[in-house]
């Protein structure tokens, strides 16, 4: 079959990660890329995390937050590649595990507004609207939804089928 006309499909016919996934979990892990290119600086590493987290606790809770982005985009590799079968039901309700990071993505945010007094800082509302549109997108999208359903039993039934008879299969 052909499906060079539908971007969203890949090769193998399986539907690619959307990209505003992506966009999410970098969102999502902003403390932990904050923390790796901190790591880049010589002369003052805590510097360019204090830029962005004045207080200590603040990082803190982004980190303990981007855990379970991380973990995602684990989920999200594992998908593609399809392995781990051990993985695949875990797959199907990450939309759930999705849905609990926004939420607890919120309520930090809520909780970093209350530590300053609620004085409005641009970083805070560029936080609130990115997580708006993260939670309009999640709850609408059609091929996110999608995307976490199409990992099923099937596809690792056939590529099991086909090692055990010594037959090649395109991975």
């Amino acid at each position: 079959m052909n499906f060079s006309n539908i971007t969203w499909l890949d090769e193998r016919g399986h539907i690619k990660p959307p990209l505003f996934l992506y966009l999410i979990l970098i969102f999502l892990a902003r403390g932990w890329c904050i923390f790796i290119a901190s790591l880049t600086q010589f002369n003052d590493r805590s510097g360019l995390v204090r830029l962005f987290y004045p207080e200590k606790s603040d990082f803190i809770l982004a980190l303990i937050a981007g855990v379970g982005a991380v973990l995602l985009y684990g989920l999200v590799i594992a998908e593609r590649k399809r392995s781990w079968l051990l993985l695949r039901p875990l797959f199907n309700r990450s939309i759930w595990f999705l849905w609990a990071l926004l939420i607890l993505d919120g309520v930090f945010l809520l909780q970093r507004i209350i530590h300053d007094d609620y004085l409005f800082k641009v970083g805070y509302s560029l936080d609130a609207l990115f997580l708006f549109w993260s939670v309009i997108y999640v709850l609408k999208s059609k091929r996110l939804h999608y995307y976490f359903a199409d990992w099923i039993i099937e596809d690792n039934d056939v590529v099991a089928h086909a090692s055990t008879n010594g037959t090649k299969v395109d991975k």
